[in-house]
């Protein structure tokens, strides 16, 4: 991927972001994941009441790209207003290394500053299928 596709994956993300529902924290947080094929899949953050039904950017936009068939994410962008580049809870980390692991993360904050990273610098030792019987 060349500097302008990564720029585009990132727009895609800020654009995915104006579409989050954050009423209870109003952290909003877009995504979007990019395959192999060029295709964009975006992702935003959707807040529930109940609090653990909430799902974050970065799984709609995995789960998003998976749904609709694409298997192969090369890269994904995830952007807040933060105060640096926005990181992924946990949770997120783990479904990256499941279903993007060898994918280009780029994470982002609101004012243009970026990280680059992979999914095994975020979750070293990640639990995987290889780690099942």
């Amino acid at each position: 991927m060349n500097d302008n596709d990564l720029d585009a994956l990132v727009a895609a993300a800020r654009t995915a972001r104006a579409r989050a529902y954050a009423p209870y924290s109003r952290f909003a947080v877009g995504a979007a994941v990019r395959t192999a094929d060029g295709q964009v899949f975006p992702g935003c953050n959707i807040e529930n009441a109940a609090y653990p039904a909430t799902i974050c950017a970065e799984r709609v936009a995995i789960t998003t790209a998976w749904a609709s068939g694409a298997r192969d994410i090369v890269a994904l962008a995830v952007i807040a207003d933060t105060a640096g580049p926005v990181a992924p809870c946990g949770t997120c980390r783990q479904v990256i290394a499941e279903l993007a692991p060898t994918a280009l993360i780029i994470l982002a904050n609101t004012a243009g500053a970026r990280q680059h990273t992979t999914a095994a610098e975020l979750l070293p030792g990640a639990f995987t299928p290889e780690s099942l019987p």
